[in-house]
């Protein structure tokens, strides 16, 4: 039996994507529908479906955001409105996707890809490093043309945080990472934790991306803090930092001074293959 999860804040266009699903592949079980992505990333992890076809622009995460974060073998169609930056992005990487208004036409080539990946048996490989980037750029960018405008943009250097009734002034090259906390972020440094008002969405596009990597969907480290070792183990004068393989194949990343390790999303391990 194979599952699916279709997530769109849109009704109408869940309607007729089931209803077009069901034409076109009688015995696929749709296990559930989801209308934002914080719904649809907890319905992934709960249901594990084999295929989830995800709306781009959700409330909540995005559809992307969403994908980043999962830890099962569910295969991503995106379902998009973007322009041609994005799917010329998706073609090059063999990423599967519809546009809508979605045809039955190009569904039926997309269900036929998916039968075929399904009976192979073969599990979906990790995505490669190019296509990691991908996501991430359309994350930061919000999927379009305005990727260059974005990547101008001076990166953040100051940050105000809070941390009970009172405001620091941090600078971003002192955090340690960040962590998303619903509506908020939450700043980890070397002195503690601070709170930022702003959700993580939309601090990733202040940050600069070349020190400033995404290994979770919520969850931002900051490189500069981090040198490779072989053996598992990352030392430098402020900061300790190992990577682990559990029997899973999933990485986890352990920070000096901080109890709870740091879960990498299969989209991002291979920044730590060496570890």
């Amino acid at each position: 039996m194979t599952t699916a999860l279709i997530a769109d804040d849109e009704s109408l266009l869940r309607d007729d994507l089931r209803d077009k699903l069901t034409a076109l592949w009688p015995d696929l079980v749709i296990v559930a529908e989801a209308a934002n992505g914080n719904e649809a990333a907890d319905l992934i992890a709960r249901h594990e479906p084999d295929i989830a076809f995800l709306d781009i622009k959700m409330p909540g995460q995005t559809g992307i955001e969403v994908a980043q974060g999962i830890e099962t073998d569910t295969r991503v169609v995106f379902v998009t409105a973007y322009d041609q930056y994005a799917v010329d992005a998706f073609e090059r990487e063999a990423i599967d996707y519809l546009l809508k208004p979605v045809t039955r036409e190009r569904l039926a080539q997309t269900v036929t890809r998916l039968k075929n990946a399904v009976a192979s048996d073969v599990p979906e490989a990790a995505p490669a490093p190019e296509l990691a980037q991908i996501l991430n750029l359309l994350a930061r960018a919000g999927g379009s043309a305005t990727a260059a405008g974005a990547a101008a943009r001076a990166p953040l250097r100051w940050i105000r945080a809070s941390r009970g009734d009172t405001t620091y002034q941090i600078a971003v090259d002192e955090v340690l990472y960040f962590q998303s906390d619903d509506k908020y972020t939450i700043v980890y440094t070397a002195n503690g934790e601070h709170v930022i008002r702003m959700p993580l969405a939309e601090l990733v596009s202040s940050l600069d991306a070349e020190y400033f990597w995404q290994v979770h969907r919520g969850t931002i480290v900051n490189v500069r803090q981090i040198v490779a070792a072989h053996h598992g183990t990352i030392v430098n004068s402020r900061n300790v930092l190992s990577s682990k393989r559990d029997g899973d194949g999933r990485v986890w990343l352990n920070v000096r001074d901080v109890a709870k390790p740091i879960t990498v999303s299969r989209a991002y391990q291979h920044l730590f293959k060496q570890m």
